[in-house]
């Protein structure tokens, strides 16, 4: 995104344009950060300002938060929007979402400067809707790791492709990327949700709307996670919904033919064709039909 002293833009679509969004240093002027905000003009600057706090995008953020980026455009422009987006957009930009929606409904009422607690705004713990999982309980997550499940289209072939999961200290998080698969423009990248009391954690993509999740089990002694897997998949002319077994398996280094279309002629086929037959015998995935 381009930057600099005087101006700052939001990307809409793949035309980088311009939208009423002030400068951050403009922001602060109009609304100190330890301030109380209690307008609609003084919350929308407080939504503006945490977006460029963020880094997000006008499009980044109605992805984020799961709305239509013409209610983002709406809600930039102080029009009225439901509850439910201010909602989404609090949850996403780290603020007190009931005192945000009382200023915003112009009632006098105090928002305080984020919402979440110290220890959250910090940067050292992921959003209450992620889990709320601090990132030193979480650290051993960070790493590569091959990932195998069975082609959606193929017979007796599997996919391999390798994922890396980071801490996002600017959203704090952690935050997975694919990388080497065979079909690369469909890569994903996407966040971790984990419930404090499951034993299963969520990777969870979300793109204008459409999600695709994996439910895998906890990292294990093996290093490894096993689970399940829900997405869409392009079948000749038609987007069938589909699933099965997955598996992360961590590694430090891959051998040059690990990744890509896997069919019985390679070496690896019979390895990676046992770890996706234990996750379903072992009962990290159950398919039913």
């Amino acid at each position: 995104m381009p930057d600099s002293d005087c101006l700052r833009g939001i990307k809409i679509g793949i035309f980088p344009q311009l939208v009423a969004l002030s400068h951050p240093c403009d922001l602060m002027k109009k609304q100190p950060a330890a301030g109380p905000v209690t307008t609609r003009s003084e919350a929308l600057d407080r939504i503006k300002t945490a977006m460029v706090e963020k880094k997000l995008t006008q499009a980044e953020l109605a992805d984020a938060s799961d709305c239509h980026e013409k209610t983002i455009q709406n809600l930039l422009g102080g029009r009225s929007v439901r509850d439910q987006t201010l909602f989404d957009v609090c949850m996403v930009l780290g603020l007190d979402f009931h005192g945000l929606r009382d200023a915003w409904h112009g009632e006098s009422v105090a928002v305080d400067n984020g919402g979440m607690n110290a220890e959250a705004q910090s940067g050292g713990v992921a959003p209450v809707y992620m889990g709320a999982y601090a990132q030193i309980a979480v650290d051993h997550y960070v790493g590569s790791y091959l990932t195998l499940r069975r082609s959606f289209s193929l017979p007796d072939t599997i996919v391999s492709y390798r994922t890396d999961i980071t801490w996002d200290a600017e959203w704090p998080s952690l935050l997975f990327q694919e990388r080497n698969r065979p079909d690369e423009p469909y890569a994903h990248r996407g966040r971790l949700y984990i419930p404090a009391s499951s034993s299963f954690i969520h990777l969870v993509s979300l793109t204008k709307g459409a999600m695709r999740m994996i439910v895998v089990s906890q990292l294990d002694r093996a290093e490894e996670m096993r689970g399940i897997i829900t997405t869409i998949n392009k079948q000749r002319a038609t987007m069938t919904p589909v699933a099965t077994a997955i598996l992360y398996a961590r590694r430090e280094n891959f051998d040059a033919d690990a990744f890509g279309e896997i069919t019985p002629k390679n070496r690896v086929y019979a390895e990676y064709k046992r770890l996706l037959d234990e996750t379903v015998a072992e009962g990290y995935a159950r398919l039913v039909g």
